[in-house]
């Protein structure tokens, strides 16, 4: 009797180390891939990155997640951690206003043990910033956003703020509650952003479950996450995770062949592009996608963030937003970033959609924001500013402006085991931590179809195995 030959292992080479690279590559190895990782930057973690200045530890920005963020929770406890995050037991946003007379106000959004919709209906019926008859247009408004159907492409074709016009929205709703959320999580206002892209924030977020829009943030910085966890567990999959290693090349042969601009070639069965759409496409090889070209279409939105260290406390709660100034969110970093000044603060300020602000010097920006927190937080007028920085990210997001849905392409090219990951491709959601690990989950799928090995279904956050 002959003996069997054995069977080749499968290998894959994903290149970029991002939420979706990270996610991809995982996924590819606990299937029994061979795979390597390749990232050109000394990190893992992508855009949700942290780095040293002085004695502290700085996110590059503040990201967070909601409860119905179910992949990118899977892979956190992937990661093995959960206990290095906390998600609220229930939404609670305390948004600060501001009148143009500086007369300051306190209004909550917050949700109750109810069913959708009427979780928010409360704090909707209190909401301070907002009169009676503006309550009621948030209500109609939110309606009749449930009863949209995502899947119709006509959504993509005119921006949210064309539809609050139509369903009787004023500049108040859009301020102090539609542009609240939406600019924060799809970073563009609503005059700028695709209508569907807006329904699949709102839907999801606030209109199909009543914990789904609760808050998560990282207690740790997102380096300790992202690289030192993510890191781990990919070797401990068996990866093999190369750092300051850039794609320069890619041949579609069978096998593949990645040239490394180190000159070492790595061949596999499969290559993930897991990095920015510009770096995907640079790489691709021709007639790869159908319109490759529109790749070249897709625009980027900045987010900006302002660093503040304060000798004195000011604020008591995690974060609050505010409205009627041109500051957006702020959150307490104190502890997160092991500040060691007693009794100092760490305010972050998150300002996204910030076009008109990123290319702007440090010292304009001082002489804005400064003033704008005092505004805000009375405290502050008196406090002495310890140290002010500023980090930017130009390239943020895609720019999720109405016909944004054409130019994302899907996980699979028309090359036989070369896929795409991002959050730019076509997960339906905007580009989010959560759309990022998806986009790595269905190429991973992708890779793996017809292999025995996929996994029936893992948008509930459960990781396959």
């Amino acid at each position: 009797m002959s003996t069997p030959t054995p069977q080749r292992q499968r290998t894959a080479v994903v290149i970029g180390g991002g939420l979706a690279g990270i996610t991809a590559a995982l996924r590819l190895a606990d299937a029994g891939v061979r795979t390597t990782l390749v990232e050109a930057r000394p990190r893992l973690g992508g855009l949700a990155f942290s780095f040293k200045r002085g004695d502290l530890t700085v996110d590059n920005g503040q990201h967070v997640y909601l409860r119905c963020c179910t992949a990118y929770r899977g892979l956190i406890d992937r990661l093995g951690a959960h206990a290095l995050t906390d998600l609220q037991d229930r939404l609670d946003v305390p948004v600060l206003g501001l009148a143009a007379d500086g007369t300051r106000s306190l209004g909550r959004l917050r949700r109750a043990a109810l069913p959708v919709p009427l979780h928010l209906a409360g704090s909707l019926a209190t909401y301070r910033h907002l009169g009676p008859a503006d309550r009621l247009r948030v209500v109609r408004g939110a309606l009749a956003l449930k009863g949209l159907d995502l899947d119709d492409p006509a959504l993509d074709e005119i921006s949210f703020g064309e539809w609050l016009r139509r369903h009787g929205q004023t500049p108040a709703t859009v301020e102090a509650v539609w542009d609240l959320v939406g600019v924060a999580t799809l970073n563009a206002t609503a005059d700028r952003t695709s209508m569907a892209l807006a329904a699949k924030v709102f839907q999801t977020g606030l209109l199909s479950d009543p914990g789904a829009a609760d808050i998560g943030v990282a207690r740790v910085p997102l380096g300790e996450i992202h690289h030192d966890r993510a890191r781990a567990e990919l070797e401990r999959a068996g990866v093999r995770v190369l750092l300051r290693a850039k794609a320069a090349e890619l041949k579609a042969a069978e096998p593949h062949a990645v040239r490394l601009e180190s000159g070492e070639l790595l061949s596999a069965d499969t290559v993930v592009l897991a990095g920015a759409q510009d770096t995907a496409a640079a790489l691709l090889p021709a007639g790869a996608i159908p319109g490759q070209q529109r790749l070249a279409e897709f625009g980027t939105a900045p987010i900006l963030n302002v660093h503040v260290i304060y000798d004195r406390p000011l604020i008591r709660r995690p974060f609050f937003a505010a409205i009627g100034s041109p500051v957006q969110f702020v959150f307490d970093r104190t502890e997160h970033s092991g500040l060691a000044v007693p009794g100092a603060q760490y305010l972050a300020v998150s300002q996204s959609a910030a076009e008109d602000e990123i290319d702007l010097p440090i010292a304009e920006l001082r002489e804005r924001y400064l003033p704008e927190l005092a505004r805000l937080l009375p405290a502050a007028r008196d406090a002495r500013v310890l140290d002010f920085f500023v980090t930017r990210e130009r390239t943020a997001t895609f720019d999720p402006a109405p016909g944004t849905a054409r130019l994302r392409p899907g996980a699979r090219t028309e090359v036989p085991g070369i896929l795409l990951a991002g959050s730019w491709t076509a997960t339906g959601w905007p580009a989010t931590m959560e759309g990022a690990v998806r986009s790595g989950h269905a190429a991973a799928d992708a890779a793996l179809a017809g292999t025995g090995r996929l996994p029936v279904d893992h948008a509930d956050g459960r990781w396959p195995r």
